[in-house]
């Protein structure tokens, strides 16, 4: 959902582009990463040099195989961004936390006698949006984020902090594919709402007391097409002043506190 005016997203993203990632947030160095891929340590992404061509990068390759984890091959520049040392031509990323599959989650949370609410973020990449939205769930009561594995924000030291710690108990779900997802959902009984200032719908219209999932769109480029057209409904939240879109955290705490007014928790 395109809430958040451009020069405001520019100002945000370049707040965080400019500060080099702490070392305990990075590993480097060919055998310790396949190490940290053994021992199943939580990746947010991994950064590997173009031209890897040793036996033991080959052996790191044949590691990365089915792995669910975002890999990148960039130029060796990109990587000496990063850190100094010597990192054999690959950087993988700690996350602070254990990602779930929503295709386990969703039936433990049907399981424990609760209706389903759930919020997807499709693209969110500012860092202080995510967190913000994090924090918001963690308040209401939201049973879990799902993200897409590529295309979203790092989960990293910066976004537990902007969450103030929400991403500590609330269930953050990666999936390879949304649409993927999307259709699981309305499979598994969830009503997928899409919040998008194109919807005709009001917000407060929508029965969100069923088993729910809110999707919200990226700060720039909204909903991906190709998934809001998966969604069972697409709603909207009035604007009548000069400014045509709120900044999609402040969207966020819109829907998912409409969803608790109605469900009366």
């Amino acid at each position: 959902m395109n809430y958040k005016t451009l020069a405001s997203h520019q100002a945000d993203k370049q707040s965080y582009k400019t500060r080099r990632p702490r070392e305990k947030e990075m590993i480097f160095g060919i055998r310790a990463v396949i190490e940290a891929i053994d021992a199943g340590k939580p990746l947010d992404k991994i950064l590997l040099r173009r031209d890897m061509s040793s036996s033991l990068a080959k052996e790191l390759l044949v590691k990365l195989q089915g792995l669910t984890t975002p890999i990148q091959k960039v130029p060796v520049e990109k990587l000496n961004q990063f850190t100094d040392k010597n990192h054999q031509g690959v950087i993988a990323f700690i996350s602070p936390i254990e990602f779930y599959n929503i295709e386990d989650l969703l039936p433990s949370i049907y399981e424990q006698g609760k209706v389903p609410f759930l919020v997807v973020l499709d693209g969110i990449t500012d860092m202080r949006n995510f967190g913000a939205i994090a924090r918001t769930c963690a308040c209401a009561g939201v049973d879990a984020i799902v993200i897409p594995a590529r295309g979203s924000v790092a989960i990293n030291g910066d976004a537990m902090k902007t969450s103030a710690g929400a991403l500590h108990s609330l269930p953050v779900c990666k999936v390879e594919n949304m649409q993927v997802a999307l259709d699981f959902l309305q499979k598994s009984g969830c009503v997928v709402v899409a919040a998008t200032e194109h919807a005709t719908a009001d917000y407060t219209a929508t029965d969100l007391t069923k088993p729910l999932a809110i999707v919200l769109g990226s700060e720039d480029t909204g909903i991906y097409p190709d998934n809001l057209r998966l969604c069972t409904h697409q709603v909207r939240i009035p604007m009548t002043g000069t400014i045509e879109s709120l900044n999609v955290s402040v969207a966020a705490g819109v829907m998912i506190y409409e969803t608790v007014r109605q469900r009366g928790i």
